[in-house]
């Protein structure tokens, strides 16, 4: 009896000894490098006619371009599995795969903490509006032109989207005094919330001192903040993304930047990474990273580790341990495994 097939597309940093064991069960195929053409035409000469599932990940988009409507239409019928490495999965076309019935997983949980203390790093950065002196330092103008930040402690701090990476931001905030609120498509469980107060988005935008954004980008997501968002918070709101860049609308809040509605950013992701509106790189009351979220050794082998698991429970069991939320409740799909 022949081994199921999967497939790996683009490398693996920290996991490839437990990707080579895994032929003892499967057939192993790989797609490390090459071009969206090559891939495309392996779907059709028959290479990956046997493939059960894959392994695919944010950073392999630039091998692949997107698992768009046309990539996922041009995957063989036995494939049934994506199993994808990344919290975000907007390069993912899930209503195409679910036309398909193909599962996709992503990788909540493991990317939490590490997104977590990003959050915490920028907020406290724009806080303090750290930009600034921290340049200056290097320059050899010590402070610079320095201006007084502020405390957390006291503040609102608004989480629109409260999954796991919110309520990580949540627990390490509170540890700074600070009041918490939120809104989701559902209010959580009570036992989830852990004191935080369930509002209305519109409440949400008047209330937070600090919000930070902790939602999946979609179609329905993509300028969930814009300038009509903006001009409706807080009057000197200080504004965190470490979810995706497209979730706000750049222009608007550099605007909302320079008049002051908003006194200072702090951002990980952007809208057309890796461009960065001029605005927010000239601004000094914009404390900015380059996507570094989950850029922790841990957490990175954490992430590879659980794709691999997912992979492995997809094709031994028919199910998956972190299926994404889009696809959940639906007939067709495999029921999610246990950890």
């Amino acid at each position: 009896m022949s081994h199921p097939t999967v497939l790996l597309i683009g490398n693996l940093a920290h996991t490839n000894k437990e990707w080579e064991s895994l032929s003892s069960k499967y057939t192993l195929l790989e797609f490390r490098k090459g071009t969206r053409e090559e891939f495309l035409e392996n779907c059709k000469n028959g290479t990956y006619a046997a493939v059960r599932g894959c392994y695919r990940s944010n950073v392999s988009t630039a091998i692949t371009g997107p698992f768009d409507k046309e990539l996922v239409a041009a995957l063989p019928e036995p494939w049934k599995f994506i199993a994808h490495n990344g919290a975000g999965y907007d390069n993912i076309d899930v209503e195409a795969c679910s036309a398909r019935k193909i599962a996709v997983s992503s990788t909540p949980v493991a990317v939490d903490d590490a997104t977590a203390d990003t959050g915490i790093l920028l907020m406290l950065g724009a806080l303090r509006f750290a930009h600034e002196p921290l340049v200056a330092l290097r320059e050899g103008r010590w402070k610079g032109n320095l201006r007084l930040g502020h405390d957390p402690r006291g503040k609102t701090l608004g989480i629109l989207g409260m999954g796991g990476i919110g309520r990580a931001m949540a627990h390490r905030a509170r540890s700074f005094g600070m009041e918490i609120i939120y809104h989701n498509r559902r209010r959580l469980d009570p036992a989830l919330e852990k004191g935080a107060k369930y509002v209305s988005f519109d409440e949400l935008l008047t209330q937070s001192d600090v919000l930070s954004l902790n939602l999946a980008l979609n179609e329905k997501t993509r300028h969930i903040i814009s300038a009509p968002e903006l001009a409706r918070t807080k009057k000197g709101v200080v504004v965190v993304n470490t979810a995706r860049g497209a979730l706000i609308n750049e222009a608007d809040l550099v605007d909302a930047l320079e008049s002051g509605q908003v006194s200072a950013v702090g951002l990980d992701v952007f809208e057309n990474e890796p461009e960065i509106h001029p605005g927010l790189v000239k601004n000094d009351r914009a404390f900015l990273l380059p996507h570094l979220g989950t850029s922790t050794y841990e957490t990175q082998r954490d992430m590879e580790l659980l794709v691999l698991k997912n992979l492995q429970a997809a094709v031994d069991e028919g199910k998956m341990l972190t299926l994404v939320g889009e696809q959940k409740g639906l007939d067709w799909v495999p029921k999610e495994a246990d950890s």
